[in-house]
C-alpha cells in the first residue's frame, strides 16, 4: 500500500482528482480493495440518563444490546459475510446489506420489512492535496436501533454527536431512534457546507489567477475543480431526494413531533444544492474569463507581429528595389546611394510608427 501510495504521487504530482474516481465503477460490485478482513463494532446504548458506551464489540454480543432503549451501532469497514451476519441477528433484510455495500450508489431511501435505511455519501476536503474526496454510508433505522455502516473509521462526522449523547440533558438523548437518525443525516448535510466553504476559496483563488497570470497550470486547476464540482452534485443533488422520501414515506419509526426536524434538513439541503449550482456558475464563468484571456493575449501578440511585419515591408521593398540586377539603377554608382536608401529603409518605418500611434492601433 505504501508503494501504490508513492507510486501514485509520482504519476500524479498535483493531487488531480482521478476521472475513474468521478465516474466511479459498477455499483452492483464490491471492490475487492475495499474489502476489509476485519471490521470494528461499537454501540451507544442509552435512555434517559443512562448510556452505555462500548468501543468494541463482538458479534455474538449483538442479541443483547437493546437492554437500554435506543442503540447506536456503528460498524467501520466493509466485510460483507460479516455484517451480513450482524444484519441477521437484527433482522435486517438481505438487500438492505446488498444497497449499504453496493459503493457508487446513488444516493436513496427506502423501507423493507419495517426497517427504513437510507445510502449517502460524506464529503471530506483534503487540505493537503486540495480536492474533495467522499466516503459512502449506510443508515439503518430500525425499532429502537440505529446503524451506520461506513468504510473509513478516520472519516467520520459524528463526533459533535457523540459528545452531545454524553450529555444527560441533550436532545439525543431525551428522543428516540428517529431523532438518532435525523441527528446523523443532519451532521452528514451540515459538514457539506464546510466542504463547500473549501472549495469556494479554492475557486476565488483560481480567479484571482485567471484574472492576474494564466497559463496551462490555470487550466489544470479549472479541469481539477470541474471534477470535484461533478462530484459534489452527484453526492448533494440526490439528497434532497432522500429527504423527501423520509417525509413522504409515512413510516411508523417516524414520530410526528421529529418530522419538523426532518423538514430543517431538507431546507439545509435545498440550500446546499443552490449553492452547488452557483459555484458551478462561477466555474463556467472563470473557464470564459480564462478563455477570453489567452485568446486576448494571443490576439494581442499577433497584433505586434502584424505591426513589426508592416514596418519591415518597407525595408524589403527597398532593398529589392535595390537590389535588382540591371544596369541603370538610381543612386548605383552615386556615393551617396548606400546612405540614401538605408535611410529609406530607416525613415519609413518610423512614419508608419507615428501613424500607427496616432491611430491608437497598439
Amino acid at each position: 500500500m505504501r508503494n501504490k501510495k508513492y507510486l501514485d504521487y509520482i504519476i500524479n504530482p498535483l493531487g488531480l482528482l482521478s476521472t475513474k474516481k468521478v465516474l466511479k465503477v459498477n455499483p452492483t460490485i464490491l471492490p475487492t480493495e475495499i474489502e476489509s478482513e476485519n471490521i470494528k463494532v461499537s454501540t451507544i446504548n442509552f435512555l434517559g440518563n443512562d448510556i452505555q458506551m462500548n468501543e468494541h464489540v463482538v458479534t455474538n454480543d449483538f442479541l443483547n444490546i437493546s437492554e437500554l432503549g435506543v442503540s447506536w451501532i456503528n460498524i467501520d469497514g466493509f466485510n460483507k459475510k460479516k455484517i451480513e451476519e450482524i444484519a441477521n441477528r437484527l433482522g435486517i433484510h438481505p438487500l438492505i446489506v446488498e444497497d449499504i455495500l453496493s459503493v457508487g450508489l446513488r444516493p436513496k431511501t427506502d423501507e423493507i420489512d419495517g426497517v427504513l435505511f437510507s445510502v449517502l455519501n460524506m464529503l471530506y476536503f483534503n487540505e493537503k492535496h486540495g480536492y474533495i474526496e467522499s466516503e459512502q454510508i449506510g443508515l439503518i433505522l430500525g425499532r429502537g436501533f440505529v446503524m451506520s455502516i461506513q468504510q473509513d473509521a478516520e472519516k467520520d462526522v459524528f463526533n459533535l454527536l457523540r459528545e452531545k449523547l454524553k450529555i444527560n440533558n441533550s436532545k439525543p438523548r431525551q428522543n428516540g431512534a428517529d431523532f438518532l437518525y435525523y441527528s446523523m443525516l443532519d451532521a452528514i448535510v451540515d459538514h457539506y457546507f464546510v466542504v463547500m466553504e473549501k472549495l469556494a476559496e479554492s475557486i476565488e483563488q483560481l480567479e484571482d489567477d485567471v484574472v492576474k497570470n494564466p497559463n496551462n497550470r490555470t487550466l489544470v486547476k479549472i479541469n481539477n475543480i470541474r471534477k470535484q464540482m461533478i462530484l459534489l452534485k452527484r453526492s448533494v443533488g440526490p439528497v434532497r431526494d432522500l429527504i423527501n422520501g423520509i417525509l413522504k414515506s409515512e413510516s411508523a419509526l417516524i414520530e410526528p413531533r421529529t418530522e419538523k426536524y426532518f423538514k430543517d434538513v431538507l431546507d439545509h439541503i435545498i440550500q446546499a444544492n443552490d449553492l452547488a449550482e452557483n459555484y458551478r456558475d462561477m466555474l463556467v464563468n472563470i473557464h470564459d474569463l480564462y478563455m477570453n484571456n489567452v485568446n486576448l493575449r494571443l490576439n494581442e501578440s499577433m497584433k505586434i507581429m502584424a505591426i513589426v511585419t508592416c514596418m519591415l515591408a518597407p525595408a524589403t521593398v527597398v532593398g529589392g528595389i535595390f537590389g535588382m540586377n540591371f544596369d541603370q539603377i538610381p543612386l548605383i554608382h552615386n556615393k551617396w546611394g548606400f546612405g540614401v536608401t538605408v535611410g529609406l529603409m530607416l525613415l519609413v518605418p518610423i512614419l508608419m510608427f507615428i501613424y500607427f500611434k496616432r491611430r491608437r492601433w497598439f
